[in-house]
């Protein structure tokens, strides 16, 4: 299947209501999974997307529905998570939403490593999840002949994966079976406000009425937020994955070792990454949020490399318009689906460690690769939750890079969140106010 773009076939385009109780800005992982909460809820939604569903990083991640290795504040949403993707496929009907129990598994061959993924495991012991410990000898007899000097690792059996670039599009037209409005090519410029508070927004095809409105922009949304005078300290990072052709099933679980990740797939290929070179197109912001992203930076294990003169079209470059008006074109309509292309230094890695990491993998080709724009946090976590700048705008943007997993349980707690309702988990290590109140930045894992 091809990769999703500005030149793929609009498949929602359902006319524009006059009036909503919520607008969902952005057909990402979160976005569409907060629009399907809201309308199996009843609540009368409309999920706007300036270009596809999905087409940017929700289908360009890595398909892994991970609880292993997240934030402690992370771990009971994740968990949540884990237990609605393995029943959507049948409450929707969609068989496109198939979730595969296959198990995460980490590997090290450093004392270090092995002591990281021990104080993990006192917080997976914590919360009750399956994870446990793995021996060098327990690793060769769970994954045989990988290549490396591995100490042990670590594994979750309840975690698995899914196929992110038809899910989340199977997931927006269970949306729309609810009742949902799904509308695509169709940019929110920005927000109606009365009396300090959201009564709607501006969209390129005309104005809608709501009480309230989920930011879940991904990337973009850091751009959005400034536009109404709202600081949000988000930037963009490109990263790079690959397919193989398709072979046998010679792994079943999705892997981790230091360098080279991957899972498989269902077209019989599977999904490759390095996950370890971190690009960054500096910009207006970059400048601006430096000093909260030095932790982050510092602590990240990551070849950070730093980018000049970004493509025309993304998030946060020096000729990007700044401030825009409701009758002005704005940037997201000047740039439909962010389609970056991949790094040829993480796709050199690639090839080069597949059949190091992976002797049964030896001679396999690569059939594509493809980039992402991650929206990454100054401490890796989202930002869930309503603004005290302006009341009615709550927001589910920040996912850093692992947000296709946990979308399902953050289309949850926002839907609930735009509903007046309690969230059911506890919500401070993710407020907008952490970045401004003086609290500590502490980097989860990314």
């Amino acid at each position: 299947m091809p990769m999703i773009s500005d030149t793929s076939p609009i498949a929602f385009g359902d006319a524009l209501p006059e009036a909503v109780d919520v607008v969902v800005i952005g057909g990402g992982i979160a976005g569409t999974a907060t629009a399907w909460f809201l309308a199996k809820a009843g609540v009368s939604v409309l999920l706007c997307e300036k270009g596809r569903i999905a087409g940017e990083q929700s289908s360009r991640n890595w398909g892994w529905v991970r609880q292993q290795g997240r934030d402690p504040a992370e771990l009971p949403i994740m968990m949540e998570s884990n237990r609605i993707w393995r029943g959507l496929a049948e409450e929707t009907g969609e068989a496109d939403l198939t979730f595969v129990p296959s198990g995460c598994v980490y590997l090290t061959d450093t004392a270090a490593g092995m002591e990281k993924y021990a104080s993990w495991y006192e917080t997976a012991r914590e919360f009750q999840l399956d994870t446990r410990m793995l021996s060098k000898a327990e690793l060769e007899d769970l994954i045989p002949g990988t290549g490396g000097a591995w100490l042990g690792g670590m594994m979750t059996p309840s975690d698995g994966r899914s196929e992110p670039f038809v899910a989340v599009p199977a997931l927006a037209r269970a949306a729309r079976a609810r009742g949902a409005v799904v509308i695509e090519n169709c940019a929110v410029r920005t927000l109606d406000v009365s009396g300090g508070r959201v009564t709607g927004v501006v969209t390129e095809k005309g104005r809608v009425r709501a009480d309230r409105v989920v930011l879940a922009g991904g990337a973009w949304s850091s751009q959005f937020a400034a536009n109404t005078g709202i600081d949000l300290p988000q930037l963009a990072v490109r990263s790079t994955a690959a397919r193989t052709e398709a072979v046998p099933e010679h792994y079943a679980r999705n892997i981790s070792t230091p360098g080279l990740a991957m899972r498989r797939r269902a077209d019989g290929g599977y999904t490759v990454a390095s996950g370890d070179i971190a690009e960054h197109y500096l910009g207006p912001a970059s400048f601006r949020h430096v000093l909260k992203f030095r932790k982050l930076m510092a602590l990240s294990a990551r070849d950070i490399r730093i980018r000049f003169g970004a493509p025309e079209g993304y998030p946060n470059t020096w000729r990007t318009p700044r401030r825009w008006s409701a009758d002005e074109q704005s940037p997201f309509e000047r740039a439909r689906v962010l389609n970056p292309a991949p790094s040829p230094a993480a796709v050199q890695r690639i090839r080069d460690r597949l059949p190091q990491r992976f002797p049964a993998m030896a001679g396999v080709g690569l059939a594509e690769a493809w980039a992402g724009m991650i929206d990454v946090m100054p401490d890796a976590v989202p930002v869930l939750g309503e603004t005290a700048g302006l009341p009615g705008l709550i927001f589910a943007t920040g996912l850093s890079g692992h947000g296709f997993g946990i979308g399902p349980a953050i289309g949850r707690i926002t839907a609930d969140l735009a509903r007046g309702h309690a969230p059911g988990h506890a919500m401070t290590r993710f407020r907008h106010s952490r970045f401004f109140d003086g609290s500590p930045i502490v980097p989860g894992p990314y």
